[in-house]
């Protein structure tokens, strides 16, 4: 009696064992998530892809887009009104419109660049 009792407890431990040596490979099974392609260059995506912005991040982003020009305040003035519109400003202070399309797209009366 004894002998059945300890057999039918080895039994269970060992029905338990693999049940949750199931579930822990189940869990460490899952699939990693695949990484976020980055643009080239060494620039976060985050402000820089449209719409990624919210309207109260565009001064400081403008700020920065600005810093080197001569021409501060109209650089702000349209660097904001273009954030405004597309949520997005391209990283660096010159170049790398191809990041917001909408920024590197509108354009003035006479065709010229609109956004800084």
């Amino acid at each position: 009696m004894a002998k059945n009792c300890s057999i039918n407890l080895i039994i269970h431990l060992l029905v338990i064992f693999l049940l949750l040596s199931r579930n822990h490979a189940m869990v460490t099974e899952s699939p990693s998530p695949s990484p976020q392609p980055q643009p080239s260059g060494n620039f976060p995506t985050y402000g820089i892809t449209p719409g990624s912005l919210h309207p109260q991040e565009c001064a400081p982003r403008c700020t920065n887009r600005c810093s080197k020009t001569a021409f501060k305040k109209p650089c702000m003035f349209f660097c904001q009104k273009c954030c405004a519109k597309c949520l997005c400003v391209p990283p660096g202070t010159y170049g790398n419109k191809q990041f917001c399309p909408c920024y590197n797209n509108w354009k003035t009366k006479r065709g010229g660049p609109k956004c800084p």
